[in-house]
């Protein structure tokens, strides 16, 4: 029995609101951190180490949960995420230490673990048989709320009173909204009579395998850019190009989010072949102006490397997530997809460790230029070997191989 196209609807845009929104607090507290550090007078090292933490809770919860909404159900574990929002956002409200950042954010990290993985999968499972491009809205959504957070939080602390708390009351009022569309919508999976739930262990089916390995080493590259960028622009415009405003470092982060939007939509008006090689080409253009404005204090390239990088990691990151969703067997892509982002937010968060350890010893200016010019390297690599592959599937699909 189908269900009527407005429901499905429904369900389709609460469910993509819902991931929109819980990724939204998980970059709130980026263009705050020059304002925590005024506060709680700690230096840019615990800034390394407070992302890891988030990166950590992260990875945990893709380990940890991963793959139960492939036998618990969707919605159950979509307000589990949004639950871990609240309770980070909560923290954020009634903590002044350092300790409350870093509980705050790792509850954060668990909020992005549990969402990332379901949602992307429940958003696909719930497009309208009608709708073509459920994995550009889910990735999409994604990327948006990554965006909107830092641009929020940087308008409400320049502007508005309370500038280290009224962003995160916001929120909750957001993810309460988010709570009650998840209640309303549908359930895709039938519940198994015996449940088998434990720590998952990052494995893929053989029959995924080639098609996980190729998209990782592509998303390898491109989350190394979304981690270096994010982590290290608020220290190079406050240090090195001077610039204070809160709203113009949200603006700057979260034009890289938007951007990685339009290189996902471009996706739809380019050969299929040259999606991962264009977007690597883009990471590798994005990051030499990302160098270049450090070495030169430039605010233009600084913007220009935020929109060519974020256009390149957004190609490879739809073109990655539509050919593991596409490739995984029904009752594991719940499960694969969180493998997936566990490899991508391994590589968020190894450059950013690197990058704050690095700061102390050999100073910000050339650990920009030093680690911008290394993932341009590693993009390079990643679009070798994507040709490599491409070439050896051609082979083995010619007639007669």
């Amino acid at each position: 029995m189908s269900l009527p196209a407005s429901t499905s609807s429904r369900d389709f845009i609460f469910a993509a609101c819902a991931l929109l929104i819980a990724m939204v607090g998980t970059t709130l507290p980026t263009p705050l951190y020059a304002l925590y550090q005024q506060r709680l007078g700690f230096d840019a090292s615990w800034l390394t180490i407070i992302f890891s933490i988030y990166a950590a809770g992260v990875i945990a919860a893709l380990l940890a949960v991963g793959s139960w909404s492939d036998q618990l159900g969707r919605k159950p574990l979509l307000l589990a995420g949004l639950a871990m929002g609240a309770i980070s956002a909560v923290i954020f409200l009634f903590s002044d230490s350092i300790g409350g950042l870093l509980i705050g954010r790792l509850f954060s990290g668990f909020s992005a673990g549990i969402m990332t993985g379901t949602a992307t999968v429940a958003v696909i499972e719930l497009a309208p048989k009608t709708w073509k491009n459920a994995t550009l809205v889910a990735t999409a959504a994604n990327m948006f709320g990554l965006g909107i957070g830092p641009l929020l939080a940087g308008f409400t602390s320049q502007f508005l009173p309370d500038a280290l708390h009224l962003v995160f009351y916001v929120h909750l009022v957001m993810l309460v909204l988010a709570t009650v569309g998840i209640a309303l919508i549908r359930e895709t999976v039938q519940r198994p009579h015996t449940l088998k739930l434990g720590i998952q262990k990052p494995s893929v089916p053989a029959s995924v395998r080639s098609v996980f390995i190729s998209a990782s080493i592509a998303g390898l590259a491109g989350f190394s850019v979304a981690g270096l960028f994010t982590s290290m622009v608020p220290s190079v415009m406050i240090h090195i190009m001077h610039e204070q405003g809160g709203l113009l470092i949200g603006a700057v982060i979260g034009l890289f989010f938007v951007a990685s939007i339009i290189g996902q939509a471009l996706l739809q008006v380019l050969p299929k072949d040259r999606h991962m090689t264009l977007g690597c080409v883009g990471l590798i253009v994005g990051m030499i102006c990302l160098g270049l404005s450090i070495a030169t204090s430039q605010l233009g390239l600084l913007i220009a490397a935020g929109l060519v990088a974020g256009v390149g990691q957004g190609m490879i990151l739809r073109a990655g997530m539509g050919a593991v969703t596409a490739s995984s067997p029904t009752d594991q892509k719940a499960g694969v997809t969180s493998a997936f982002f566990v490899v991508l937010y391994v590589s968020i968060s190894v450059p950013v460790v690197a990058v704050g350890f690095s700061v102390r010893v050999f100073g910000l200016e050339h650990v920009g230029e030093f680690f911008a010019s290394l993932v341009a390297v590693v993009a390079l690599l990643a679009m070798i070997s994507m040709k490599r592959v491409q070439s050896k599937q051609a082979a083995l699909s010619a007639p007669g191989s």
